[in-house]
């Protein structure tokens, strides 16, 4: 996935209002936008990364369904992290407790929390230091437990809250560790 980031100033500063605004017009097109209010557009991935994401989010869901911990989501969902970047990662999960403290007004709209769990897939076209700078933005708004996957070096980084980046090359599965517990990924679909 392509990323281009447009730089408003001079123009003006783009709101929290007029960034949901504008998402909500245009739904055919991904947004995200920078801690420092840059907007940043996303192209639509190819038929492999999908497919992969698709994996990746029915896996997840299938375990929440199962431990009933909290809420899964996709990669259409924007979280407004505290730093106030806006950024979604291509899937999530949040304990039920966070989620449940949310007004029903900041579930419908973009979240205003980091997620207890994320995880981004790199496509063919994702330069890989972009992606890990996004991780480290997650783990340093409190995500506590992230992985970025990286089909194309068949290697899987571990963000933990607190922790050095973990690499793993060619693992066969990642556990849900104390964040998802329970959670077995199996990765030979992915990584193959």
């Amino acid at each position: 996935m392509t990323a281009f980031t447009i730089t408003l100033d001079p123009v003006g500063i783009l709101t929290d209002e007029a960034f949901y605004q504008l998402c909500q017009a245009n739904p055919d097109v991904k947004f995200e936008r920078s801690a420092k209010g840059e907007l940043i557009v996303l192209s639509p991935t190819g038929g492999e990364s999908g497919r992969r994401n698709a994996e990746l989010t029915t896996d997840l869901n299938i375990w929440n369904r199962q431990a009933r911990l909290g809420y899964t989501f996709d990669s259409s969902t924007c979280f407004k992290l505290p730093n106030g970047a806006e950024r979604s990662p291509d899937a999530a999960w949040v304990e039920r407790s966070r989620w449940e403290a949310l007004s029903p007004e900041d579930r419908e709209r973009f979240p205003p929390l980091a997620p207890d769990f994320v995880l981004e897939l790199r496509s063919a076209s994702d330069r890989l230091s972009t992606i890990q700078a996004k991780m480290q933005e997650y783990q340093d708004n409190g995500v506590r437990l992230g992985w970025l996957i990286n089909p194309q070096d068949q290697q899987v980084e571990i963000y933990r809250n607190g922790q050095p980046v973990e690499i793993l090359q060619a693992p066969q599965k990642l556990l849900g560790e104390a964040v998802l517990p329970g959670l077995v990924l199996e990765l030979t679909r992915i990584l193959a």
